[in-house]
């Protein structure tokens, strides 16, 4: 099973607790993993073959940038829930978010949350977290 990612999209987001973090926003970065079985349905070197990396990183962008969200957890699962939506022939989905200016003490690079899902099509789950996704 293949796996198209995307590491690193950057955003200016107004997610957080604290009402500075709203009103004054900071930096997000999103990595985001989706199985796909790039060797069996890629054959032609067609675009209609594959997933977008193009139109995955602008559904994550739209969604990024008109939503807003206490917390980064709730950001992810929404956000996992869209891709998974949008994507329907992605079998899994790895989703990390990174954020750089958390108003607690201590000296760190950031905070990372991470979650992950699977299709289901007809109660049946088509990915796990044995395909081939990264940890």
């Amino acid at each position: 099973m293949g796996v198209i990612r995307i590491h690193n999209l950057r955003f200016h987001t107004f997610n957080g607790v604290l009402p500075e973090e709203r009103r004054n926003g900071q930096q997000l970065a999103i990595d985001v993993a989706l199985t796909y079985p790039i060797e069996a349905r890629v054959q032609h070197d067609e675009l209609n073959e594959t997933i977008s990396y193009a139109d995955v990183r602008e559904t994550i962008d739209t969604f990024v940038n008109t939503h807003s969200y206490k917390l980064i957890e709730s950001l992810a699962n929404e956000l996992l829930k869209k891709i998974l939506t949008d994507y329907p022939t992605t079998t899994h989905v790895n989703l990390k978010i990174r954020k750089y200016s958390v108003p607690m003490p201590g000296i760190f690079d950031d905070v990372e949350i991470e979650v992950a899902g699977d299709q289901v099509v007809n109660n049946q789950v088509l990915g796990s977290l044995a395909s081939g996704d990264e940890k």
